[in-house]
């Protein structure tokens, strides 16, 4: 027997293979145990060739849900294609359409689209994109008719339909007006983060600015000798119009956007407004030449650009709390215990607010403000030692006011806020109920009522620091199944600041 050959692997490990007579004998009893296969053909050097391909059909294709079939045309002598299929020498690819061919108007109603609605529509946007672009095209329906009457009683102003008016004079008010509307824009421009808070309510701002200004230049046609300063204070306004319109576009679009398909909506949306505005331009052409009424003309479409822009506005449904949406889940919580959900509280937000309007809660507000003697302050601390804000009320000015410390953080300003408007619900039940006895007297004291509200403000403070520490988790545990986004940012709070340590 020869000897066993052994391969060394390692230091401290061998393998060691039979001897060349052990592996024959192994060998033939495996031939005879195990049946015998029909030998196999050698390999073709050439690839099959698809049964599909065969038979003239190539593939199938699909698109926006229509589908194409795709098969072998023409040709005489048969050939090899460059996959190895056999098909005829010198043929093409046919197309054939599986689907019935579209009828004329489908076929323009979906060239429309492609021009109108993002790609994937409607699962590319969410369900308020319709009535928010529905609402965008009857405005710029209007504001195209409303820039038409503007612009011809412009120039019937400035002098053009005049021939004792040389054109250098004529285009150098032009050029005066179109100058100061630039400076009115980049003036406005430092309003800054006042664009993402208060969203909706400088777009509608916007809008009502634009017809402002859009009235004063219809007001030159009855002072024509007035053009260049009254031109220029509308240009001015619409130019403040402009950059706020422009500033609150994005967000808006944003809003609306599933996945990345920003710019799609974006340049959809851009194209409903200029078909709006071009149709809307167009009737008004047609309308001008009969010389309306400019007062009932600009009436009209006002109104009808107005009320569709507070539509627009209202059907934007929007994740983000600021002060208006804030109030609203704020006070929907106190009342019911429940968070409106987005639609429902996008719906009852405020959308225009006047600037004489009183806001009955301020955030991070100076201390003067607050507090009008030592004593409240004092008074009040205690109750705020673990916290990083303080909540009072000043009776003088009716209004809530939230301290913040300057270790606040995000949810500390969340916080103060929420509990600014819980102690305002307090305040308000307990002037209600006073007031309802006081109805009931004849001659009621003012000065008597406003002392009641000064002694029993402090009791309402205790009682709002309870409340608030036991149910703000819930508030913004509910806040978030809704679906709602706090930030501190979008409630706008004010920059001062409580500091502990003592001046220098």
């Amino acid at each position: 027997m020869a000897p066993a050959v052994g391969l060394k692997r390692s230091a401290t490990q061998t393998i060691t293979l039979p001897p060349p007579e052990t592996r024959l004998a192994v060998r033939d009893v495996m031939r005879s145990t195990i049946p015998s296969q029909p030998a196999e053909a050698p390999a073709s050097t050439e690839r099959p060739a698809p049964a599909a391909a065969l038979q003239g059909f190539l593939c199938l294709e699909e698109v926006d849900g229509r589908r194409w079939s795709y098969v072998v045309d023409g040709g005489a002598a048969k050939g090899r294609g460059g996959g190895g299929a056999a098909v005829p020498a010198g043929a093409s690819v046919r197309a054939v359409p599986l689907q019935s061919p579209l009828p004329p108007a489908e076929e323009i109603m979906a060239f429309i689209r492609s021009y109108v609605v993002p790609e994937g529509f409607p699962d590319s946007v969410t369900p308020s994109y319709v009535p928010y672009m529905t609402w965008r095209a009857l405005k710029h329906f209007f504001g195209g008719a409303m820039g038409v009457f503007t612009t011809r009683t412009l120039l019937s102003s400035v002098g053009v339909s005049q021939s004792k008016v040389t054109p250098g004079a004529i285009a150098i008010n032009w050029i005066l007006k179109d100058g100061a509307g630039r400076v009115g824009k980049m003036l406005f421009a430092r309003q800054g983060k006042k664009f993402d808070y208060d969203l909706k309510q400088l777009r509608y701002t916007s809008d009502l600015l634009l017809e402002i200004g859009a009235g004063i230049e219809l007001t030159t046609a009855a002072f024509p000798q007035f053009f260049l300063p009254m031109a220029c204070v509308a240009n001015v306004v619409k130019n403040v119009a402009a950059v706020t319109s422009t500033s609150t576009r994005t967000p808006i679009y944003k809003a609306y956007a599933r996945g990345e398909n920003i710019g799609d909506v974006t340049a959809k949306g851009e194209s409903v407004g200029n078909i709006a505005d071009l149709l809307g331009t167009g009737l008004s052409i047609f309308i001008s030449k009969r010389n309306p009424s400019l007062v009932t003309s600009f009436a009209f479409l006002s109104c009808g650009y107005l009320l569709s822009s507070y539509q627009e506005v209202r059907s934007v449904v929007l994740n983000t709390l600021n002060r208006a949406r804030f109030t609203v889940a704020v006070d929907s919580f106190i009342k019911t215990g429940h968070i409106p959900s987005l639609k429902e509280g996008n719906s009852q937000e405020t959308i225009f607010n006047p600037p004489w309007r009183h806001e009955p809660v301020a955030i991070g507000s100076r201390f003067g403000e607050a507090f009008q003697e030592p004593a409240s302050f004092l008074a009040i601390r205690p109750l705020f030692e673990d916290e990083r804000y303080m909540v009072t009320y000043n009776p003088t000015k009716d209004k809530v006011y939230a301290l913040l410390k300057d270790q606040a953080k995000s949810d500390d300003i969340i916080k103060a806020a929420f509990h600014a408007h819980v102690l305002l619900h307090f305040i308000n039940a307990s002037h209600a109920r006073r007031l309802k006895q006081k109805q009931k007297q004849a001659n009621p004291d003012r000065s008597e009522h406003l002392y009641s509200r000064n002694m029993d403000f402090l009791a309402h403070i205790a009682e709002s620091c309870k409340i608030v520490s036991s149910s703000y988790g819930t508030f913004k545990k509910k806040a978030r199944e809704q679906g709602w986004i706090m930030s501190e940012s979008l409630l706008n709070p004010g920059k001062a600041r409580l500091c502990a340590a003592k001046p220098q």
